[in-house]
This record gives C-alpha cells, structure tokens and sequence, in this order.
C-alpha cells in the first residue's frame, strides 16, 4: 500500500488493526503516525482509549498488554509505539500481530532503518494490517515532490523557484515541508511562488545560491560565478562546499548524458536528465561552452576536490579558497 492510500483510507475512516511503519524517510512515518493521532478519536476519547509510548521505555509484552485491553465508551482505542527501533526484539510482537485486537489501532513507528521483511513478523504484519517502507526520495524527485505539495495545498509555484528549493533543502522532507508550511501561512491561496518570495521568506537568496552558480558555470559568467563563490565564502556554514560540490557533480554528469543524446527534444532530454522540461535549454546552452572531452576533465577536478576537502593532499588551504581555485579551473 502506497502512502497517499494509507492516507486516503485513514481519511475515509478505513482502518487496520496494526500498522507497521518503517524506513529511512522519517517525514512519511510521522505523517501517518500524526494523522491516525488526531483524527481516529474525537477529543474526549482520546483521554481514555489512546497510548502513547516509545521504544526504548517498552517492550513487547507491554505493549501486547496495552493492544490487547478494550476501549472505553468509543469504538477504537489506538495505540501508537513511537521510535520503535529501539526495541529490542520486537519481533516478539508476532503472537499479537497474528491475532490483533479489532477494537485496536497499533502504530509501531519505526524510523531511520528498514526492518528484514523476509521475516515470518513482517509477513504476519502484511496479512492482518499495513506494512508500509518509508523510502527516502532521490534528489531529483524533489522538485516534483515539492511541486505536488504546493499544487495539493491550492498554489503554484514557478519551475526556478521550485528548483531554488531543492537545491537549498536537499531532499530532507521534513524540513522543506516546515519551510513550505511557514512560506505559504501568509499567502493567499491561490498564490503563484516565484524566486523573490522564497528570498523574503524563507531567507534564501535568489541571486547568491547554488542554482544561479550552477547557471553562471553553465553560461560562463565569470564574474557572477566569482560574485556568487566570494558570497559563499562569506557564509560557509549555509553554503558549504560538500553541498557544491554534490550539486555541480549532479550538473556536469548531466551534462554528459546530453552531449551523447541522439534525441535531443525537450522532452526526450527531460525524460533522460530527470529534470523539468523548462531547464532543458540551459543543458542545451551548457552543452555548447563545455565539449565532452572537456566535461571529463571538470569531473575530475570534482573528484579531486572533493577529496581535498576531505583532507587529501590540501595542505593548510580552506575551503573557500578551495572553492575558488575550483571555480577558477572550471571556467578556465
């Protein structure tokens, strides 16, 4: 079962006496595990017939113990387990999972690691509820998950904007749904996001970010590209270097992939890159000022800063001068 079905039923009221909820994406855990919270019971039942406990101050017998009780004057009574990767042996959960409660909705959140579903627990768990793998997002799916999200909400956003976001969040859902949550409180609905919003909102600068260096590279604006690093220098803790050098990796490989297209359409070109189709013309631009040959030779330069940066044959150089000397030899 897909999250938004898990979603949709919790919504429409279908439920399912256990619900197992692992993997490395905590954002998808905790939206479940939130909703089933607020919305099964009304308020006043809520003070009887729902339980809240965390792993490392539990076990499975008690929790057995709980799952197992009747509710009170409702329906349901949930029981919700949260970091239940810290308990040791849950696997001993399986007698009650193979015979749950109806009157029961248990949520074991088990978040940041997978547990072996070839494992008679995690079958038992398929056959009597929800056993559902939160798996983290590849960057390049951000922008289109971040996109969904704004539609969903009942606004737009522009593709620069969008892309700005990624780029500056990375792919920690968490954290670009807070962001998105505090950008969009005081907009109208209905509102279009463009670059300049982001700026004055969410503090990230429409003109000095990853992006417009990935752009300027891309174009060879000398001196934009050497505006943008001198602004990187000056706030290394919100641009650090790892993060460029993940980026423009992203970028030049991409970069490649294009050069060796027989099929440059858009919309071929934004199939195989994995990126908007609004952004093929700078790949197309960008193909033009760097031949392959040339290409090879910056992901090079990539490898052998990143191990620099990591400590390897650097001596005493920082890394902002690392990032210049970088920039300098990509444009050179």
């Amino acid at each position: 079962m897909t999250f938004e079905q898990i979603i949709d039923n919790i919504k429409r009221k279908i439920y399912h006496p256990v619900y197992l909820l692992h993997g490395e994406e905590p954002y998808f855990i905790d939206a479940i595990t939130g909703l089933i919270e607020e919305s099964v019971l009304t308020d006043a039942e809520k003070e009887f017939n729902q339980t809240v406990v965390y792993g490392r101050e539990t076990d499975p017998g008690a929790i057995i113990d709980m799952a197992r009780s009747f509710p009170m004057m409702a329906n349901y009574q949930v029981v919700i387990v949260r970091e239940a990767q810290d308990i040791e042996k849950i696997e001993n959960l399986q007698p009650y999972v193979e015979k749950p409660q109806p009157s029961t909705i248990l949520v074991i959140a088990h978040k940041y690691r997978k547990i072996d579903q070839r494992k008679s627990f995690a079958k038992s768990v398929e056959n009597a509820g929800v056993l559902f793998e939160s798996a983290r997002i590849y960057e390049y799916k951000v922008p289109g998950w971040i996109n969904e999200q704004i539609v969903e909400k009942g606004y737009s956003i522009k593709p620069e904007a969008c892309q700005l976001l990624a780029e500056y969040l990375g792919n920690d859902l968490g954290r670009i749904s807070n962001e998105l949550e505090k950008l969009l409180i005081n907009l109208p609905a209905g509102s279009a996001i463009d670059a300049a919003l982001i700026e004055r909102n969410i503090g990230i600068s429409k003109d000095y970010n990853i992006f417009e260096l990935q752009n300027a590279l891309g174009v060879k604006d000398v001196a934009k590209a050497n505006r943008i690093i001198n602004y990187f220098a000056a706030n290394t803790k919100q641009n650090p270097m790892i993060v460029v050098l993940t980026v423009l990796f992203g970028f030049f490989m991409k970069l490649m992939i294009y050069h060796q297209l027989k099929d440059k359409s858009k919309n071929n070109a934004a199939s195989v890159l994995s990126v908007n189709p609004f952004f093929v013309k700078d790949y197309a631009l960008a193909a033009r000022n760097y031949s392959f040959r040339r290409l090879r030779a910056i992901i090079g330069l990539l490898r052998e800063y990143d191990l620099r940066l990591k400590g390897m044959n650097n001596g005493l150089t920082e890394e902002s001068e690392l990032l210049r000397e970088l920039v300098y030899k990509i444009l050179h």
